[in-house]
């Protein structure tokens, strides 16, 4: 047995571990050891059988403590031998073994010593053990529960909390958190006016109630839901899922139970009397790829769709990365294949074929769903009933002129008529082309008027017909087959190597299901809900934490596997989750984050408090980050005066440079700009093309696969967009224009301007600065006059021309720098 031991412990794993415990402090499996072994040992010596060395786990109890005592003796680290593998100087000896580039810690061996001589105590990883409320700290004095877990962690680390960041901060951070946009000077003024104690709170309701709530928060729902507008792949094929998009905006601020908004999206066709709102919830599991390429195998694409809905469900709700179970075991977690594909099952089970609709490259795959208008109902049975009337006296009319074209001979049939005006004829009136039809009228338009004049007529109906049809939107929806299809493991994922059956489930090493539940979507998703689920509400909570703090409790928001960071704030994430799980009240959860007082701290840092926690983890100190490229772009709307309120309805197409759609699709797809109004609108509802994306956007998701983390980048590249598109360079003209129509004089002008965008007036320095950046464009403009002109000409917003030129040109370019100065670009 020893023999064995010391050829299966020859191999290590590929990354380095941090965790030590403190050395006065329990050693606990799950915080200290676990993450060790998953980075050293659990590649060859974990969950996945196929890369397994011998028959040596270490991811399970009974199987890392069978091997009587050898490898893991508890109690005596002095004669475990992984121990001695671990320090052990001969090259043939050591773990992990000198190839794998990776050696373990001072800090690490002292905690698995102390682990093996604590008597080597098991445990499960933290996100697999459902939370249990943790009782809120009386240690710390604190209004909201938030506070007294931080700080009495603050407390524990010799740390002190922030003080409150000003009001024009607050209110400012508040707003674009909850609505994605910039406060009005109404607003900044109302808020600092009112010197009640709950006038924060107040602001706080008015943003959670404000239809811009809904947009702010369906932007991070549709990256996690990989929506666009197009198909993606080479041909890329345009879709309708916007009324999907719409309704998550309506959920939002409808405040739509968590849980309910869950259920209806993975699986509100299988709700009793499902409703029509019910069954688009569910394109939400149809905004994946599609592949309409020649040449495409259909049961391929079927199953590659089916991996991404699995995956998707995985990352949204169980921040589980599952992508690598589809070929193996999974080298960290307890995720097996076959759990992989019991998971796929539920989504096995639709009609969809993997082939494009009608056979074609269309891009709409059934199940579809017809949201017709009750007014376009009405408008198409009508069309629909007029082209009827018309068909009723063309069809026996063509029946007659084939009928005296016909001509017997031996038995055998011919016509009288052209081929082609006899091919016409014999495809009917509603299976021809359109040329067939000018065709059949030039041929008898003297013989037969009455016919052709029918037939022009029938010809105008169709048109109404079609195009009353085509205004109708259809989204791809979820529905299963009557009869389920059976589904089977995969080798390696592909299509065609198919292995053992398997039944819908879910993961072995998490809660079971019910005894008897159907095995549907709307299991799953119940399933997904449980309380006993211990990883929906963290993943959940994490997340919006995550939006509002710009890194969540867990940095790993899309894994909380042993791979992933375990959170410094646990008991907070825990406490939060069960306060969440107890009504799924999602308005209710960020008030009481944005209203706690580690949400309202300056975000102000000494360099010793950077030095100590440069990454903010301890929440000392408010959050400041930059803002995605969406939201500055909204806010440059929204302070110039630009932006449309217009909410929902079909994409638009706003600023691109030409040539970007001609190139990436070899010519197939040209980019038509919209005019007036769409031009402005949110973000949120520009037309988003799979293959190439919105050029105006940087860090953001590609929208081919579920993201919940985007990052974040501050590079000198974003200057190029934000100091030279015309999206910016417009806003700036208009702000600009705002200003001299609203103060006089150059220090009210750039006081006006600077409030619109940072929500607080200039300081004495910032506005020396500000008045010598304009007096210096001023002086440039002066000696230029066309360049001003050249300059007032960028964007499709009409100029005031009674304004001067000069003035204007001068102004706009010094508006431009406070679009792009680091506070506008950042929340504080």
């Amino acid at each position: 047995m020893r023999d064995l031991t010391l050829s299966i412990l020859l191999a290590g794993s590929c990354f380095a571990s941090t965790s030590a415990a403190e050395p006065n402090d329990k050693v606990d499996f799950a915080r200290d050891v676990l993450p060790i072994l998953s980075d050293k040992c659990f590649l060859c010596h974990g969950p996945d059988e196929a890369t397994r060395k011998g028959d040596l786990r270490l991811d399970r109890k009974e199987d890392a403590l069978r091997t009587e005592g050898v490898v893991i003796v508890p109690g005596d680290s002095a004669t475990s031998e992984i121990i001695r593998r671990i320090v052990s100087t001969e090259a043939s000896q050591v773990m992990p073994p000198r190839k794998s580039n990776r050696t373990l810690t001072p800090a690490q061996i002292a905690t698995l010593k102390r682990w093996i001589d604590e008597g080597a105590a098991w445990g499960q990883h933290w996100a697999f053990v459902a939370p249990v409320r943790p009782k809120i700290p009386g240690s710390v004095p604190a209004a909201n529960p938030i506070d007294a877990f931080v700080h009495t962690k603050l407390k524990q680390e010799k740390l002190a909390p922030s003080p409150e960041a000003t009001r024009e901060q607050l209110l400012r951070r508040a707003t674009l958190d909850l609505t994605g946009l910039p406060p009005t000077l109404t607003e900044v003024e109302a808020f600092l006016a009112d010197r009640s104690p709950e006038a924060y709170e107040k602001v706080v309701d008015r943003l959670l109630a404000s239809p811009r709530f809904g947009e702010r928060l369906a932007w991070d729902w549709l990256d996690a839901a990989r929506y666009a507008d197009t198909n993606g792949y080479q041909g890329d094929s345009e879709r309708t899922m916007w009324p999907w998009r719409d309704w998550v905006v309506r959920a939002f601020n409808a405040n739509m139970p968590y849980d309910r908004f869950t259920i209806e999206q993975l699986a509100g066709d299988l709700l009793p009397n499902a409703t029509k709102d019910q069954i688009l919830a569910t394109a939400f599991n149809r905004n994946h790829m599609i592949n309409g390429e020649g040449g495409r195998i259909a049961e391929e694409n079927r199953i590659e769709y089916g991996f991404d809905q699995t995956e998707t469900t995985g990352t949204v709700w169980l921040g589980l990365t599952l992508t690598c179970t589809r070929c193996h075991d999974h080298k960290f977690d307890p995720i097996t294949k076959s759990d992989y594909f019991r998971l796929f099952a539920y989504f096995d089970r639709t009609p969809v074929t993997g082939g494009a609709a009608g056979g074609g490259r269309s891009g709409q795959v059934p199940p579809i769903l017809d949201l017709a208008t009750p007014e376009q109902e009405k408008s198409s049975v009508a069309a629909a009933t007029a082209y009827g009337e018309v068909l009723k006296k063309v069809t026996p009319i063509e029946k007659k002129l084939r009928d005296d074209a016909a001509v017997f001979k031996d038995g055998v049939y011919s016509s009288s008529l052209p081929a082609v005006i006899e091919s016409a004829l014999r495809k009917g009136p509603g299976g021809r082309a359109d040329t067939n039809n000018e065709e059949l009228i030039t041929h008898f338009k003297k013989q037969e008027p009455e016919y052709v004049k029918h037939l022009t007529e029938l010809r105008q109906k169709a048109k109404a017909r079609d195009a009353a049809s085509k205004g109708v939107a259809r989204v791809m929806v979820m529905q299963d087959l009557p009869k389920p299809r059976q589904t089977f493991m995969l080798t390696r994922g592909a299509y065609d190597k198919l292995e053992g059956a398997v039944t819908p489930g879910v993961p072995a090493s998490l809660p079971p299901l019910p005894k008897g539940a159907p095995a549907n979507r709307l299991t799953l998703a119940n399933w997904l809900m449980s309380p006993q689920n211990p990883l929906t509400a963290r993943v959940t909570v994490n997340r919006y934490w995550q939006m509002l703090f710009g890194v969540g409790l867990v940095k790993t928001s899309e894994d909380f596997g042993v791979q992933g960071e375990r959170p410094v704030q646990q008991e907070l994430l825990d406490w939060l989750a069960c306060e969440f799980q107890k009504d799924w009240d999602l308005k209710r959860l960020l008030r009481l984050v944005v209203t706690s007082a580690t949400y309202r701290q300056s975000s102000k840092v000494t360099a010793a408090l950077h030095e100590r926690d440069p990454e903010n983890r301890l929440l000392a100190r408010g959050s400041r980050h930059r803002l995605p490229s969406w939201m500055i772009r909204d806010q440059a709307l929204a302070a110039s005066g630009l932006l449309t309120s217009t909410m929902g309805g079909e994409p638009v197409k706003t600023y691109q440079p030409p040539g970007i759609w001609e190139e990436a699709t070899f010519g197939n797809k040209r980019y038509q700009q919209d005019k007036g109004d769409a031009l402005y609108r949110r973000s949120l509802y520009v037309y988003w093309r799979r293959i190439v994306g919105p050029t105006l956007f940087f860090d953001t998701s590609a929208r081919q696969t579920c993201t919940v983390k985007s990052v974040i980048t501050n590079t000198p590249l974003h200057a190029l967009a934000t100091l030279n598109d015309v999206t910016y360079v417009e806003a700036a003209r208009a702000l600009a224009q705002n200003a001299m129509k609203e103060a006089q004089g150059d220090a009210e002008r750039l006081a006006f301007a600077f409030r619109r965008v940072t929500a607080r007036k200039p300081t004495d320095t910032e506005a020396r600065l500000l008045a010598a950046s304009l007096e210096k464009q001023r002086t440039l403009y002066r000696a230029d006059k066309d360049a001003a002109l050249k300059l007032l000409k960028m964007g499709d917003s009409p100029r005031e021309e009674k304004l001067d030129a000069v003035e204007q040109a001068s102004l706009t370019a010094t508006c431009l720098v406070i679009l792009n100065l680091d506070e506008s670009l950042s929340i504080h």
